[in-house]
């Protein structure tokens, strides 16, 4: 009795540490989208000062250019430069999500503001990607995936809601939330596309990195940012800081590109590497919250309760979509069974 007893407990403690293991795998598995959050919310603070002092389509055009600039010397060096069987789709990956969708996002920005735009890029854009993913690549998510993925979306919008009405008139507000949408269904296609991309180079045999294929989709990204910058310049439309202030940006221009465009969106394409569109978005909706330390110490701005309690709710969904609720599971049967 005593003998099979013990045999029973080596098996719970066998099965809770393989389940350790597993939840130690899918945390590796989460890790780029989590570094992504991480990456964006810093490219985010950096973004806010040059656009000041540059106007947003130009701020946008130099960290662009800046990132283009890294990701080539890694991809015509280390990675696969602009070959491979995927190329053309990361090509329409990035000018979706990187070029038109950024461009709809900067229309949204002066109209409705950053925190409602931000909140209808990163809350829509998580069921845009699963719901194309699902038609087109047959992706489901389990039940588990889909509350973790609604926790974080709903903690995200708790945080950034905004408190009272826009002064603003309805045209105006509308404009710019249908700029918001375009971009979140631009973000949320886009991931679709480069999920689809990494699925063809696997079936040609080939490897493709995460910078490698950031590389291949800012290209696109570059030619719409310049278009852009051309349409601006030719406006003269865009705000400009004096010639002093621009002069000593060249600093958070460089971090810019870099957190954002290049190591920010290899780690975006790493992560669509290793998960689902639907699973990787939601995670990346907490660049918002992720960026409140960063802008308190940048910016002086103090969080509200209301943020900080979104972001215990947008937490407990990571740990979810990490596969915290498996190992929590097999946690409390554990005692049981002994």
């Amino acid at each position: 009795m005593r003998c099979a007893r013990k045999h029973h407990t080596l098996v719970d403690v066998y099965r809770i540490r393989f389940h350790e293991n597993s939840f130690a795998v899918t945390q590796r598995r989460v890790l780029p989208a989590l570094l992504t959050t991480v990456l964006f919310s810093i490219s985010a603070v950096c973004a806010q000062r040059t656009s000041k002092a540059l106007g947003g389509v130009e701020a946008n055009l130099r960290r662009i250019l800046v990132a283009t600039v890294l990701l080539a010397l890694w991809a015509h060096t280390a990675g696969q430069g602009m070959r491979g069987k995927a190329f053309p789709l990361f090509l329409w990956s990035g000018l979706l999500g990187f070029g038109l969708g950024d461009a709809a996002l900067y229309q949204a920005l002066p109209r409705i503001g950053s925190r409602l735009s931000i909140l209808l890029v990163h809350c829509l854009a998580a069921p845009f990607a699963a719901a194309v993913e699902w038609c087109w690549l047959d992706t489901r998510m389990t039940l588990v995936q889909m509350i973790a993925g609604f926790l974080i979306l709903c903690g995200v919008a708790l945080a950034l809601a905004p408190g009272r009405h826009l002064q603003i008139s309805r045209r105006v507000f509308w404009t710019g939330v249908a700029g918001g949408i375009f971009a979140a269904f631009g973000q949320g296609l886009g991931a679709v596309m480069s999920r689809q991309a990494y699925r063809i180079a696997e079936r040609a045999g080939e490897h493709v990195d995460g910078l490698t294929a950031a590389y291949q989709r800012i290209l696109a990204g570059l030619a719409v940012a310049f278009v852009f910058w051309v349409v601006a310049r030719a406006r003269s439309k865009e705000a400009r800081g004096d010639l002093q202030e621009r002069r000593g940006l060249w600093l958070w221009v460089v971090m810019n590109g870099i957190s954002g465009p290049a190591l920010g969106v290899g780690c975006y394409q790493w992560a669509l590497s290793q998960r689902p569109a639907g699973v990787v978005l939601p995670i990346v909706a907490l660049t918002p919250l992720v960026i409140i330390p960063f802008s308190r110490y940048v910016e002086g701005e103090e969080p509200r309760k209301r943020s900080l309690a979104g972001g215990v709710i947008a937490v407990i969904g990571v740990f979810l979509l990490a596969g915290g609720a498996e190992l929590l599971a097999h946690w409390l049967k554990g005692p049981v069974a002994q």
